[in-house]
């Protein structure tokens, strides 16, 4: 008798998903391919540069002056990343970096926050001319020269962190997102931190925050890669070689405004003036790629968060 129930009993599960599951058409499928393909060869398009680039760091001169090296090094040495990292204007400039990337987050995150947090606030009184204001600047500025003048003349920041930090601390795309995340949290988590008797204050620091982690930690990577790749302002307001970005290194290098002599041993000067700007280039990308994996998780969640109304 139980085998025979046993028997007898439909499969809902398989009905289920024989019902639920769809076959995909020819079209489908030969749109699936072309898809994959498609960005399959994109990718590679823009892994290659990079890997070029290795490969070029780590080959010899001859090798790279007659064109032989592609995705693999070709005599491989090691004598130009011990001229760039045995030059100590290099680490200089590389903790000046760091030390700035770091202050322009703080400020741009808190200047972010704290004015995408009012502007999201619906009864505010003025908030419809707060966001034209902001708005305003994404589409007219006063131009180059007025930028220079203002930076460096009337407020005399010339030469000092200030002039790279303080010009772009607020970004009003960023500015944006995160108003419109704000503008989704729940309301009610508020209401009830309100009764529990939190200010104004003590609801966004001890809980909207806290629940903000996918957007915070994508504008803290947009704000630092920024700042990190950054090298135009050091251009027109740093003179200093010490006080210089590592980008602005880099773009020395490039233009040719340092000679090959202050890197190596002239029985060296040959290989480090083939692949000096690759070497730079590959030690000053490093420290963001390394972290790109480690914000990934929050990345396409944060933009996300902040732009689905409803």
């Amino acid at each position: 008798m139980v085998m025979e129930t046993e028997l007898e009993r439909p499969d809902i599960a398989g009905i289920r998903n024989s019902l639920t599951q769809v076959k995909d058409t020819r079209g489908t499928k030969i749109f699936r391919y072309i898809n994959y393909t498609f960005l399959t060869i994109l990718c590679l398009l823009t892994i290659y540069p990079f890997i070029n680039l290795i490969a070029v760091a780590f080959s010899s001169d001859a090798a790279i002056r007659t064109g032989q090296v592609n995705l693999w090094p070709v005599g491989f040495n090691i004598t130009t990343f011990r001229a760039v990292i045995g030059d100590q204007m290099f680490w200089i400039n590389y903790r000046n970096t760091v030390v700035y990337t770091i202050v322009y987050v703080i400020i741009a995150m808190f200047l972010t926050t704290t004015f995408a947090y009012v502007l999201s606030r619906r009864h505010l009184w003025g908030r419809k001319f707060l966001t034209g204001m902001a708005v305003f600047t994404m589409f007219f500025g006063g131009g180059l020269v007025p930028f220079f003048v203002v930076v460096s003349r009337w407020y005399n920041l010339s030469n000092t962190m200030w002039a790279l930090v303080l010009p772009g601390a607020l970004s009003v795309f960023n500015l944006l997102v995160m108003k419109s995340f704000f503008e989704n949290f729940p309301t009610e988590l508020e209401e009830a931190a309100a009764l529990d008797g939190l200010n104004t204050y003590r609801t966004f620091l001890q809980i909207v925050l806290p629940l903000s982690k996918a957007v915070l930690a994508t504008m803290t990577l947009f704000y630092a890669v920024g700042m990190w790749n950054s090298w135009f302002n050091a251009f027109l307001f740093i003179n200093d070689r010490n006080l210089m970005p590592v980008m602005q290194y880099l773009r020395n290098l490039i233009a040719g405004a340092f000679s090959v002599s202050e890197f190596a041993d002239p029985a060296d000067q040959a290989q480090v003036g083939a692949n000096i700007r690759a070497v730079a280039m590959l030690l000053t990308m490093l420290p963001i790629v390394l972290v790109y994996p480690f914000v990934q998780k929050y990345f396409v969640s944060g933009v996300m968060l902040g732009s689905i109304k409803g």
